[in-house]
Order: C-alpha cells, then structure tokens, then sequence
C-alpha cells in the first residue's frame, strides 16, 4: 500500500503539540541545523504559533510533520524534510489549508518530491 501524502507519526492535535514542544527550551540547540540564537528565534516564533494559529491548522489539516519535522538524523540540515515552523524564526501571518504564511515568505505543505521520514522536532534523537 503506498504512503499517505500527509504521514502522521504523531496526532495532529494541537494541545499534543503545545506539550510537546514547550519540553524543548530556547536555551538549549533541539538537533543539528540551528545555531543557539536561530533556535531562540524560532523556538519564539514556534510557541506564537502555538498560541494564536495551531487550533485552526489541525482544523486545517496540517499534521504534526508538516509542521515541526525535521530529519531524523541530521536535524533542519536538509531543508526537504523540515515542516513550516522549523524553517525560520519568522512569525505566521496566516494559515490556509495548502500554505502556510511568514511576512513575505509562505510554506506549502503539498509541495512534490518532499521525502518521508521526518519525526518531530521534540522527537530528534530519541
């Protein structure tokens, strides 16, 4: 049976995310790929989007990888594995069911190509 397009290793559900994630904290590196000041930035820009936007993207559709995945051995390094929260310290703007909205740069979850495998961030290394 071929993979599901949107994998789901964890629920996607967003008080899951909100305890999960709030584990990590800004002053300690998650995975390979951040720099100690690039993950204070998006560990900020990760619980905004906690707060104001991850009821509405679960209602949405995004799954758990689409937005905090990372690859499991080598962190944010390959791009192609990473979900839209991981990528920047970016702030979101707005959510939709195909995209995902940073200021003037937007993510789309349904891009071709993107290659299994990912775990969630909080996951990396376990």
């Amino acid at each position: 049976m071929p993979a599901s397009p949107k994998l789901k290793l964890v629920p996607a559900d967003a008080k899951i995310w909100r305890e999960a994630f709030l584990n990590l904290r800004s002053s300690v590196v998650p995975c390979p790929g951040f720099t100690l000041q690039s993950w204070g930035g998006a560990h900020e820009a990760c619980v905004d989007f906690l707060d104001r936007w991850a009821d509405e993207a679960v209602a949405l559709g995004w799954t758990t990888l689409e937005v905090f995945g990372v690859h499991p051995e080598i962190g944010t390094i390959p791009v192609d594995f990473c979900g839209a929260m991981v990528l920047s310290a970016e702030r979101v703007s707005g959510v939709s069911e195909k995209h995902m909205r940073f200021g003037n740069m937007t993510f789309y979850w349904d891009k071709p190509g993107r290659p299994e495998g990912a775990v969630p961030i909080w996951l990396f290394g376990r």
